[in-house]
């Protein structure tokens, strides 16, 4: 289910000079804006959870899995090399997979190392924060990454729709409306991290924690089973 061909040819996708130029910049800003504020405020255990909460887990992390997860198959898509890659003798299940594990890693690796810089920076992991945030961010860039790699197999505009439902449904509506926070990967993420916390009253979720792994699961398997079968009917599509 993973092949080091496909692998290699993401990451060279994804880790090229434009993308890479985002994926920096979004973890940079984070680390300065945390060295800003424990100058001029100190160690503060709520503004270290607001920081990390409100800008590296709400906005920080579905940006970047926007970007990893899109770019992982929705540039093939567009320009039609991926019928190249699906004349190959590689199963459809392991390119989605290969793919997925690829955006996942990227995802992880720009979102989850930051988070946790930044919350030593803020407050030294004062009451497991910086180890809940960190652990939200690894759980989230899996779900992420698994949508925004369906929405770059179903429509050339993933980009946009990504960013919509990041900014517009996760931080907006998530934030003010009640109902959508459970429909919320943010929420789900953030139910894990609350008992890496210990239970703590500094991160909190609107979802329990049985439904939101429960959430998780659904909804990653889910959105990489329907971008196999996308991937399928696009072959079929293609040979036609």
């Amino acid at each position: 289910m993973y092949d080091p061909t496909v692998a290699r040819l993401t990451y060279r996708a994804l880790l090229g000079r434009r993308r890479a130029l985002i994926l920096f910049a979004l973890p940079l800003l984070l680390i300065v804006i945390a060295v800003a504020v424990r100058a001029l405020s100190g160690a503060d255990d709520q503004v270290a959870s607001d920081l990390l909460g409100g800008f590296a887990l709400a906005t920080m992390v579905p940006i970047i899995g926007v970007i990893a997860g899109t770019g992982a198959i929705g540039p093939e898509i567009d320009d039609g090399s991926v019928l190249y890659l699906l004349s190959k003798p590689v199963k459809r299940p392991t390119i989605i997979v290969t793919k997925l594990t690829v955006a996942i890693a990227v995802t992880m690796a720009f979102s989850a190392l930051p988070t946790f810089i930044a919350g030593m920076i803020l407050n030294g992991n004062g009451q497991q924060i910086a180890v809940a945030y960190t652990i939200a961010s690894l759980v989230s860039s899996i779900a992420y990454a698994a949508i925004f790699l369906l929405l770059g197999t179903i429509t050339r505009h993933a980009v946009v729709f990504g960013l919509v439902y990041a900014l517009v449904w996760e931080a907006v509506f998530g934030s003010l409306v009640s109902g959508a926070r459970t429909l919320s990967v943010q929420q789900w993420s953030l139910a894990v991290a609350h008992k890496a916390a210990d239970g703590g009253d500094l991160v909190t979720s609107d979802v329990g924690l049985p439904a939101a792994v429960i959430l998780l699961i659904v909804v990653t398997a889910g959105a990489t089973w329907f971008a196999g079968q996308k991937l399928r009917t696009l072959t079929l599509a293609g040979e036609e």
